[in-house]
Order: structure tokens, then sequence, then C-alpha cells
């Protein structure tokens, strides 16, 4: 897999990630956290099926024998499932895409950090654009946060920080790892099973708070839509994605996300964007365009 068809398997990553907002507008009775809860589950269900599907009857030895980072990211797989579903109970929506905005420059930090990891000048630059154009997009919502708006955001800035702490490590590990469909040998980290620890401690974290439950079966069905193919199957090749491209180029294109999200919205819950949504909209898609575009020159 070239550099080019890896960028796009980033785009088809965050196409099927901004699918859980427009999807969690036709819930009837699910509550936050029993949608958090009940998406993981579906989640840890897929991504077992998958597994021990790849990985053959060794995968439960695997998991338990799994080196530190392993679990480490597993950890921060676990954060990114929860803590945005948090978040949103706490404050706007706005204000918790704008604190994730944060998410690519803390990442390039991380990767110049620990991974000694210099970055072109045209990919700062992508970043700032994009970032202002994130911040541009939401800006508004910030105007009215209160105390418990303060702390949602603060709930929110743990998604971007275990962004780049997982992204750093995936991509550490993702240079000698093998193909995802070959078996791992015992030596070498199998990042794959980290997002299936990652899908049973979010599991975990919700239940007593989900519990009782009040889904339908409508609402069921819809959100073992969004465990299998809003998180299991894109984070699954996302996990493939990070031996190509580097973190802080994945957590640039992740942006995508938000304005995919904005346009569903428009487009399928009637939610029509203002003006500040498109101009920062154009800014994101603008940055990352040409970013990708110069990075094909170079190459």
């Amino acid at each position: 897999m070239g550099h080019g068809r890896a960028a796009f398997g980033m785009v088809a990553v965050t196409l099927l990630w901004s699918t859980a907002g427009v999807v969690s507008r036709s819930l009837q009775t699910a509550e936050s956290f029993e949608v958090t809860f009940f998406r993981s589950a579906f989640n840890l269900a897929a991504l077992a099926a998958a597994l021990a599907w790849m990985r053959g009857g060794a995968l439960w030895t695997k998991l338990l024998k799994s080196p530190r980072e392993v679990w480490f990211s597993g950890l921060c797989w676990s954060v990114m499932f929860t803590a945005f579903m948090v978040a949103l109970t706490m404050t706007r929506v706005a204000n918790v895409l704008v604190t994730m905005a944060t998410g690519p420059l803390l990442t390039a930090l991380c990767a110049r950090v620990f991974l000694r990891h210099r970055l072109p000048p045209r990919t700062w630059i992508a970043i700032a654009v994009a970032g202002a154009g994130i911040a541009w997009m939401f800006g508004a919502g910030l105007q009215s946060a209160d105390a418990r708006s303060i702390a949602g955001m603060a709930v929110a800035f743990a998604v971007p920080v275990s962004t780049a702490l997982n992204y750093t490590v995936l991509h550490h590990a993702g240079r000698r790892r093998p193909e995802p469909d070959v078996a791992t040998p015992a030596d070498e980290p199998d990042m794959l099973l980290a997002v299936l620890i990652g899908a049973a401690l979010s599991a975990l974290y919700a239940l007593p708070v989900a519990w009782p439950f009040h889904a339908n079966p409508h609402d069921l069905a819809l959100l073992a839509g969004l465990g299998v193919f809003q998180l299991a199957i894109p984070c699954l090749l996302l996990v493939r994605l990070t031996r190509e491209l580097a973190s802080p180029e994945i957590a640039l294109l992740g942006l995508l996300e938000v304005v995919f999200g904005v346009l569903w919205a428009w487009l399928f819950a009637g939610e029509e964007p203002g003006g500040a949504a498109l101009v920062g909209g154009a800014l994101v898609v603008g940055a990352l365009v040409g970013n990708e575009l110069l990075s094909l020159r170079r190459a």
C-alpha cells in the first residue's frame, strides 16, 4: 500500500467515523451512556469475531501475553471510545469539537518528543490552518460556556490526548508489524488486539451508569450498526494505515470527520450549516488537500 492509497484509506475511515452523529439522531429511547455501552459492546463482538478469524485459536493466549504497548494502546482506545460521549452529556457538541481540534497539534508534538519525528513545514502549516477552520466553524459555542461546560471540555480534552498518544504508539509499532492477515510472531506486538481491549474497557466503564437499559429493538439495530461499521471496521483499518502514514498526518486527516459529520447532518437530519461552518470546512479541506498534494509532489 503506497502513500496515496493509505491517505484515501484514512479518508474512508473518517467517512465511517462521521456517521455517529446522524445515526444517533434517529435513536428513540436509548440514553447517552446506554449508547456508549451498546456501541462498545457491539464493537467488542465484531472485533472478537474478526480477530478470531484472522488470528485463529491462539487469539486469547496472545491477548493475555500481549506486551505493555498493546495494553497501553488499548487503554487509549477505551478513553477515545468513552470520553467523547461523556463530554457530550456535560457540554455542547461545538465545545467538544473545538477541544478535539487540538488533536493534530498534540499528535505532532508527541511524535516529535517520543519518536524524534521531524515534520515538514507544510504539515505544521496544514495543522494550523485546519485547526483554525475547526475553531471558526464552532467558535460561537464557546461564548456561552459555564462551569459545567468547562468541566465537559476538560473531559473532552482526554480524547485528543489519548488519540495523540495512541497514534504515536501505533505508528512506532506499525513500522515492524507484519501484514494484518498473517499470524503475528510471538515477539511482535499485535496492535489489533489493542482495539479489542479498548472496546471491552469502554463497555465496562459505561455499564454501571447505563443500567437499567431502555433501548428498544430499533435502537439496538442502529447501535449494532454503529458498533460494527462506525467503530470496528474503521479502527481495524486505522491500525493497518499506521504502517504507511505518520501519526501527525493521520491525526490531520482525521479532522475530516468533523466536516463529514456536519455534511451528513445537513443532508439527512435537516441541520443546515451556517456561513461559519462553510468557511471553516473550506479551510479544513483546503489544508488537507494542499498537504497531500505537496506530499505527492515531493514523492
